[in-house]
């Protein structure tokens, strides 16, 4: 299943311009079967989930969190409570706060803005599960590091996304499950057992 874990609207994200319907439409026209809605710092509410998933019901719709993270920004998935996952938290702590509520944590774009990455999850003994290897906004140099890490600590899982802030970027870069994801525990359980692989829309 194709999904595109990594996106923005400007419901909920400042720095967005997509509509939460537009996104959705270009989710569908991006041949998606899923998506999942990853604001700064907020989770959608399963009430506002619904309220897209009647709009598209072939697709499906979850709802995670980009947590402003100490050092750099971590998606977070299979989150039941937002609420204790501050701004500012250290990885360490995150990885440990989402494992225990059932969830998985994969690093967004790493080495971003010259984010010392390596030292980062060593210095806050962060247990991800996951890296962002490409995205929209990871450049070739960003792409080839993130590659690079995955040879490095195969552990990791590897997910191509979009980050997109913007309608037309959605599904620009994906993760092609080896898996059947129609819940976040069904997506948790597909990360921690590294069945995506990370690809460019062409």
């Amino acid at each position: 299943m194709k999904f595109d874990l990594h996106m923005h609207t400007c419901r909920h994200s400042h720095d967005a311009i997509t509509d939460p319907f537009d996104l959705i439409k270009s989710a569908v026209a991006a041949g998606l079967d899923g998506i999942v809605i990853t604001e700064h710092d907020y989770m959608w509410p399963e009430s506002e989930l619904e309220e897209l998933r009647a709009a598209a019901p072939g697709l499906v719709i979850l709802g995670g969190v980009e947590v402003t993270g100490r050092g750099g920004d971590m998606l977070c998935y299979g989150v039941t409570d937002p609420s204790v996952l501050p701004r500012g938290i250290s990885w360490g702590e995150l990885c440990r706060e989402v494992h225990r509520q059932g969830g998985a944590v994969v690093a967004a774009h790493p080495n971003r803005w010259n984010q010392p990455f390596e030292k980062l999850v060593r210095d806050q003994n962060a247990e991800l599960d996951g890296i962002e290897v490409m995205s929209n906004n990871m450049d070739d140099d960003l792409r080839k590091q993130a590659a690079k890490l995955l040879e490095k600590y195969p552990q990791y899982a590897q997910l191509g996304n979009s980050d997109s802030h913007d309608p037309r970027t959605v599904g620009c870069c994906y993760t092609d499950f080896d898996a059947d994801i129609r819940t976040s525990a069904d997506l948790v359980a597909a990360i921690k057992g590294r069945k995506g692989k990370a690809l460019v829309r062409v």
